[in-house]
């Protein structure tokens, strides 16, 4: 039992996933896009795919050509009855994959911010880990609309699909519930100068919201995480 990461971006990490997977002895196969790392064509060996974010967006193929690589994966796991889960950049390219619109651009969204739980989300093995005037991390650019058959689970003020679902167990979870508070620390030193580009307020963001919202966002997203794990 192999779960496929493909990793898009780098410093962009399983984080709180990679966790949860470790304290399951979960073994992983990770594949980095930035240093060319095939996909496997045979996915037999695998039991699960996590397709985590990135900066690009979901239709950059002409400077990263392997997205369309990506979305064929992305359908050769679901069509194999095999859990994925794409965060943020992966739920976008899972919309995309399923013949959702790409929407760049709008809304500019980001912080820790309380979510709206569909009825179906309310009764998600995975979503409803979600509790009432909970606040999880969220950063992004772009959104999409919900592909043919998608189960709308979770929706923002300013962005409807925050997290849709496709079948039994493939996710696609816009937010960012694998980021811990020390993950965003890091970030905010990697990518400092594009996010205070995009959020002209990001240091108060980061410097109210964090001790306020940011320890139940850590464990939401390990129990988040831990949910998928389970469908494995």
């Amino acid at each position: 039992m192999t779960v496929l990461v493909i990793e898009n971006c780098e410093n962009v990490t399983l984080g709180l996933l990679g966790q949860a997977l470790d304290h399951a002895k979960m073994p992983i196969d990770l594949r980095v896009m930035a240093q060319n790392d095939p996909l496997p064509t045979d996915i037999s060996k695998f039991n699960g795919l996590v397709v985590l974010g990135g900066l690009q967006h979901a239709r950059a193929d002409e400077e990263f050509p392997f997205l369309t690589d990506v979305c064929d994966t992305i359908l050769a796991f679901h069509e194999a009855d095999k859990p994925v889960m794409g965060i943020c950049l992966g739920s976008q390219l899972i919309a995309r994959a399923f013949g959702g619109e790409n929407i760049l651009g709008n809304p500019v969204e980001a912080g820790w911010l309380p979510l709206q739980v569909s009825e179906q989300g309310k009764q998600d093995p995975v979503i409803s880990a979600f509790e009432e005037d909970d606040h999880i991390f969220i950063l992004h650019t772009d959104t999409y609309t919900l592909p043919k058959d998608a189960i709308h689970l979770a929706s923002s003020e300013m962005t409807p699909n925050q997290a849709f679902k496709m079948g039994r167990a493939t996710y696609a979870i816009q937010f960012h519930f694998e980021c811990s508070v020390d993950q965003v620390n890091h970030w905010n030193g990697c990518f400092h100068g594009p996010i205070n580009e995009l959020v002209p307020h990001w240091s108060e963001i980061l410097e109210e919201q964090g001790p306020k919202f940011g320890p139940r966002a850590d464990a939401l997203g390990l129990e988040i995480s831990r949910r998928w794990i389970a469908l494995l």
